[in-house]
């Protein structure tokens, strides 16, 4: 067998050059995806697979949120009709338990939503925060990002940016997108009351109507939807989160084409 012949350099050139052509290609995109749990790489999937050009940005090293945790631990998830057709469009294994309920694998269920977003055309961006947003004639245009490394070390290290048409809150619990624009703008007269406690049914019930655009430019869907405006949190159960993540798409997709 033949020994392989590696030069260091080579090794380090290919991964500088890799990474200045990507940040060329995505420094204007047409939408920014803020958190790559289950709504966001629903919602980037959908947007890709319409031609649209989507970034997504997370700040841990993996994707999937909270879903790789399943409940208390346990590896599964449960999801409802309709959603259940959502991860049944990229191939998760579904159970059905009753009353069109089912469980699924808390692993699986991350793994092939990226997968299926990557596929779908999407650029997804681990350890990079979003500490602000573009803000310019009273619409977000983008967002301000860093590393999160740079920010846990907390290094006062100036920031790079992308431009987007629009940029999607899909933060989770914190809504941390939508507090950063209320929080730097009280001019607006923007309000993040934040979640309320557990009650499954009326947080998968509200999810829908609350995903929607909150600013000019700026959309919230999945628990930053509930978040911003004050409704339930729901648990382990995440057809909500799917169906709200389609939804956002579906918003931003008439939007594009009515601009274009």
């Amino acid at each position: 067998m033949d020994k392989f012949k590696i030069e260091e350099k080579d090794v380090t050139t290919s991964i500088l050059k890799a990474t200045f052509n990507m940040w060329m290609d995505i420094v204007d995109v047409d939408v920014v995806i803020v958190g790559a749990g289950p709504s966001g790489l629903t919602a980037a999937r959908y947007l890709a697979k319409e031609g649209v050009k989507v970034v997504v940005v997370e700040r841990h090293l993996s994707f999937g949120g909270g879903t790789w945790g399943g409940g208390m631990g346990h590896p599964y998830i449960t999801v409802q009709k309709p959603a259940d057709e959502i991860l049944r469009e990229v191939g998760v294994k579904l159970e059905e338990i009753d009353g069109g309920l089912y469980v699924a694998d808390s692993v699986e269920v991350p793994a092939k939503l990226g997968v299926g977003a990557i596929d779908a055309g999407v650029k997804i961006l681990t350890g990079v925060i979003v500490e602000d947003l573009i803000l310019k004639e009273n619409k977000v245009s983008g967002v301000v990002i860093n590393s999160y490394a740079i920010d846990k070390a907390g290094l006062h290290i100036d920031p790079l940016t992308i431009n987007a048409k629009y940029v999607i809150d899909a933060t989770g619990h914190d809504a941390s997108v939508t507090n950063t624009l209320a929080r730097k703008n009280k001019d607006l007269g923007l309000e993040v009351p934040g979640e309320k406690s557990l009650w499954a049914e009326k947080a998968e019930n509200s999810i829908l109507r609350h995903t929607r655009e909150i600013f000019p430019g700026l959309f919230v869907c999945g628990m930053a939807a509930n978040a911003t405006h004050g409704g339930y949190r729901m648990g382990a159960i995440f057809g909500g989160m799917y169906l709200s993540g389609k939804k956002v798409a579906e918003l931003i997709l008439e939007k594009l084409k009515n601009n274009d």
